[in-house]
């Protein structure tokens, strides 16, 4: 089948398969085809899409691998329940009460599901270039970086880095390596640093060798990458963390106040 060309006059130069897929993909995460539902037969697809039966097959092996459908040669193929997930930013800027655990946990648990993570790594580093801009630190100053996968009922499906400015970090608990009892947002309020407001800057990017490998990624299917500034009072950045996630499983909700 013969895709039009856009506006621009670029063609689509993915295989015919790829197409297929990325057409009930984007069917699939708007709700067109609900979770449960069935997907058109493969005769409908070979109809709709002009391709041959071994090609629809190959479209319906993307969409398995990605764990949006289950499904079986000669069975019907239907849409994977609960795959994606709504993210609420809001919900985790405020810190967590004493003695409570961190509110990733407690609001991911709300869904019914098994939270849980994994403190990767501690150290002092320098930081990405847009990570430096957002701490107002020069690009050669050292930083604390506590790296973590978060997972959900074993699945890992957000990999985390936070980097911390030394001068908030030195001598205190954020440099140990062990998880902090209610989540770095506490800590940083028992430190005299509570967050204020939070910045979220959302991009779609290919997935790097290393977020492939740890979030067990299918294929190379853009990821939402965070990155999140913290600021505490008199707009201090006290935090900037590059949260990744599997851009297919995942969308991201906003609310806002008209003032």
């Amino acid at each position: 089948m013969t895709m039009p060309a856009t506006d621009t006059g670029t063609q689509d130069r993915r295989s015919l398969h790829e197409r297929i897929a990325a057409d009930l993909r984007d069917e699939i995460m708007s709700g067109d085809l609900a979770a449960g539902a069935s997907l058109p037969s493969t005769t409908q697809l070979k109809e709709r899409f002009g391709a041959s039966n071994a090609t629809i097959q190959k479209a319906l092996q993307i969409l398995k691998d990605e764990q949006l459908v289950v499904g079986r040669a000669g069975a019907a193929v239907t849409v994977r329940e609960h795959r994606q997930r709504t993210i609420r930013p809001a919900s985790y800027m405020t810190p967590a009460r004493p003695g409570e655990p961190y509110r990733w946990l407690t609001e991911t648990a709300k869904l019914g599901t098994r939270a849980h993570s994994t403190l990767l790594d501690v150290r002092e580093t320098t930081a990405p270039a847009d990570v430096a801009a957002a701490l107002r630190i020069a690009d050669d100053e050292t930083v604390l970086l506590r790296h973590q996968v978060l997972s959900l009922d074993e699945e890992p499906v957000e990999l985390v880095k936070s980097y911390y400015p030394m001068a908030i970090a030195r001598g205190t608990a954020l440099t140990e390596k062990r998880k902090i009892r209610g989540g770095t947002p506490a800590l940083l309020a028992e430190l005299g640093h509570p967050p204020r407001t939070s910045v979220d800057r959302v991009s779609a990017r290919v997935p790097t060798q290393e977020q492939y490998q740890v979030l067990r990624l299918p294929s190379d299917l853009p990821v939402l990458r965070t990155l999140r500034t913290v600021y505490s009072d008199e707009e201090r950045p006290v935090e900037a963390t590059v949260m990744v996630k599997a851009g297919h499983l995942y969308e991201l909700q906003y609310e806002f106040t008209a003032e």
